[in-house]
């Protein structure tokens, strides 16, 4: 058995900084973590920096969850299921971490609203204060567009990942170390079922370039920089999206390579002045995601589970 075949091996390791990212009991994430913030780093672009990369995750493990029951054979439904799990998982250790460092920044709840503060950001906002990347919110199409848009999220967010292990954050290192081994086996299984599809039959292959122009244009959004970006990566507790687009691009022209298929020619979606998924600007895709998402939980805002 390898390290990426067990989430637990991580705790084992002697050194092994993802070890931490799983915290010490299952009502705190973060119990037992250090939780300090780096010196001279703010603690309030900190706590909105881990909403961005908390906020990418949650969105896209909702979408990956409409899945379930839903994919072409019960072995890929249940890959997606685990998939969506994975990043829920990292939203769940990011948005903690956000409230851990800004606790201003949790919405407010009802005296005695046993909701933890994970949840309440999760739960309990409105979608102009989700910042997370306009590609994982986006309604889903066929199966097709689902392989089109993990590769290209996880394709960035592995190399992100793989950054953000070296992080002045001990916990924001030690979700990078834990998600680093999760985010590559999403990447290899988007690759190969990209590479599937391409060279399956006539139908598939046009369905994939189907929706490879149709999600192109969100693409730069993975790899163009918020100034909070920039300047968390220049104190070394952040990574700058932008030094890993040359990266992204060499991943996702080697699958093109290889699976027959040309680079898309499409221009960025544009956001308005300069805003995009980052600064809280979304498509109307967004709300309706929340409206599902957060029913039950805003209904019910002092409910136990």
């Amino acid at each position: 058995m390898n390290d990426q075949e067990s989430i637990f091996d991580g705790l084992l390791e002697a050194g092994d900084a993802s070890q931490w990212a799983f915290g010490t009991d299952f009502e705190d994430p973060l119990a037992g973590v250090d939780t300090t913030v780096p010196d001279g780093v703010d603690h309030v672009g900190l706590a909105l920096y881990c909403l961005m990369l908390g906020d990418d995750a949650l969105i896209m493990s909702q979408r990956l969850s409409e899945w379930c029951s839903r994919a072409p054979d019960l072995e890929e439904d249940i890959a997606l299921a685990n998939i969506a799990l994975d990043l829920l998982g990292q939203a769940r250790l990011l948005l903690a971490r956000a409230a851990a460092a800004d606790p201003g920044v949790v919405p407010a709840l009802p005296a005695g609203s046993p909701v933890p503060a994970e949840d309440a950001l999760a739960f309990f906002r409105e979608a102009d204060q989700f910042h997370n990347v306009r590609l994982a919110e986006v309604p889903n199409g066929d199966f097709a567009h689902a392989v089109v848009r993990l590769l290209l999220f996880s394709a960035a967010r592995l190399a992100l990942l793989e950054r953000l292990r070296g992080s002045r954050d001990a916990v924001l290192a030690a979700v990078a170390a834990k998600g680093v081994k999760e985010v590559a086996y999403h990447r290899d299984w988007a690759g190969r079922w990209f590479l599937t599809l391409a060279q399956g039959t006539q139908e598939s292959h046009r369905r994939l370039v189907n929706a490879l122009d149709e999600l192109w244009p969100l693409k730069p959004e993975l790899v163009s920089a918020h100034p909070l970006e920039v300047s968390l990566a220049e104190a070394g507790v952040g990574v700058d999206p932008a030094s890993f687009g040359d990266e992204v691009d060499a991943v996702l022209d080697q699958v093109f390579a290889v699976s027959g298929v040309e680079r898309p020619d499409r221009p960025p979606l544009p956001g308005v002045g300069g805003r995009t998924g980052r600064h809280g600007l979304h498509t109307e895709a967004l709300g309706l995601l929340l409206a599902e998402m957060q029913v039950v939980a805003r209904a019910h805002p002092e409910g136990r589970w």
